[in-house]
């Protein structure tokens, strides 16, 4: 089978591994390791094999701009376990610097390249768990030993041997998105003199314009923002004038699935492997998950490429469990996200105005400026909170910019998003209230009840 899918969550019939022997997983990342781990809970006696391409396995990437700044003192915190945890306790035949090459799924083989030697390895279940690729950038004038994208450990390891040595004065991000962001908040705060270019006219294009210009302005606070900048632009030039002593690539991943889509694989949003609710792919004996998949968008009600951490472990525990023998589904996302952007709490899930447009949602949004805490209490702060909701009432996503309290909102309106509530509905949840954490009306509250008057003049 191959081809392309676009259209709605991958439905198969194809029935379930009766007898595995050897189950190999692609990766060693969140969604890998989930999935080697789960598999193993599952039958104690299968054989299985990850295959990964670098020489890490089960760490943090998202924690990297903090080990990068200094908050986390050794990179060995970021690991799980270290991998021979993972050979002894849990069994598993870890082959590290193993990049695969290729897919037989007819023939049940994958090919791989380790230690400069092409070999092959049969299996009775494979789970893709190969993650994202950063987005290609063309870039000239810089040495290539000083050009980073941030998608491993190694690679953190090497910038972080540069600023400790003090090598580091000026440095250049390249995107402002949420790594962008991030990797330009630690590189200041150990002390280089920062400068973020994005080709786009906006930082964090997963927020509406208007919230992401409050984001904007805190940015500019804090370094040189060049947006509507291009790699071959003349602004770019100028952002060149002083030669920078490192750039950092954070324009963005795509999934990798170039091995899996060259067997077959049926791919759809961008070129994300298209899975059903157990994490099959369309390749017989063969699943995915984590950062290379499509799942299933709850709001949208169809797949959507949403790579974030927690679905990566979620869909990797799932697609374990069921090619070992077991039993486990993926409910889908909502597309929950936050983050620490210097000073400020940026926080969305679900669709944002634009996006439910683009999907042809009757949407309408309703914004409400309130009070982290009880105005009295020492550190309340203004806390912007977007909702979006259709006409008819149902809620469809929020947005959250604050100095504190969106990472807690946000988990709200993600449940509700869930559950299929209405502004009536979240209106009417009991929050907690006390003066440190919130004002007697939260904020959810009031938006809720704002977004309420709203439909009801629209009726």
């Amino acid at each position: 089978m191959g081809g392309r899918v676009t259209g709605s969550l991958l439905r198969l019939t194809v029935s379930s591994v009766s007898t595995v022997r050897r189950l190999v997983v692609v990766g060693g990342g969140a969604a890998g390791m989930s999935a080697a781990s789960a598999a193993r809970r599952v039958d104690p006696t299968l054989e299985i094999v990850v295959l990964e391409a670098t020489g890490y396995v089960a760490y943090g990437l998202c924690g990297i701009p903090y080990y990068l700044a200094g908050l986390v003192e050794r990179a060995d915190e970021l690991v799980a376990h270290p991998a021979a945890y993972f050979a002894e306790r849990r069994r598993l035949d870890l082959r590290m610097h193993a990049e695969v090459t290729a897919l037989d799924p007819d023939r049940g083989r994958v090919s791989y390249r380790q230690a400069g030697r092409h070999r092959t390895l049969g299996y009775d279940a494979l789970v893709v768990a190969a993650g994202g690729v950063p987005g290609a950038v063309a870039l000239s004038g810089v040495p290539r030993d000083r050009v980073f994208t941030i998608r491993t450990l190694e690679d953190a390891i090497t910038l972080r041997t540069l600023l400790d040595a003090g090598r580091v004065g000026r440095a250049l991000a390249v995107g402002a998105g949420y790594i962008g962001l991030e990797m330009a908040e630690a590189l200041a705060a150990r002390g280089c003199a920062v400068t973020v270019v994005e080709r786009l006219d906006r930082v964090l294009t997963s927020l509406d314009e208007e919230v992401a210009a409050t984001v904007e302005a805190h940015v500019r606070e804090h370094v040189d923002l060049r947006l509507s900048t291009g790699l071959d632009s003349a602004e770019w030039g100028r952002a060149l004038d002083e030669q920078p002593d490192v750039v950092v690539l954070a324009t963005g991943v795509r999934p990798a699935t170039t091995v899996a889509a060259a067997a077959g694989a049926y791919t759809g949003p961008a070129g994300a492997l298209l899975v059903d609710d157990e994490m099959r792919t369309s390749l017989p004996r063969i699943w995915a998950a984590g950062d290379c998949i499509a799942p299933y968008h709850r709001v949208l009600g169809r797949p959507a490429y949403v790579p974030l951490g927690p679905a990566a472990n979620r869909t990797g525990r799932v697609a374990g469990t069921v090619a070992a023998g077991g039993t486990a589904s993926f409910p889908g996302v909502v597309g929950t996200a936050v983050v620490k952007v210097f000073d400020l709490e940026v926080a969305r899930t679900g669709l944002t105005l634009a996006e439910a447009e683009a999907a042809g949602i009757d949407a309408v949004a309703t914004d409400v400026v309130h009070r982290s805490r009880a105005k009295y209490y020492p550190g309340s702060a203004p806390l912007s909170v977007r909702l979006v909701h259709e006409r008819t009432g149902r809620v469809l996503g929020a947005q959250l910019v604050g100095r504190e309290g969106a990472a807690k909102r946000v988990d709200v309106v993600a449940a509700a998003l869930h559950a299929r509530l209405t502004v009536a509905d979240l209106g009417a949840l009991d929050l907690s209230y006390a003066p440190p954490f919130a004002p007697v009306q939260d904020p959810l509250l009031m938006v809720a009840q704002a977004a309420a008057r709203t439909r009801e003049a629209v009726a």
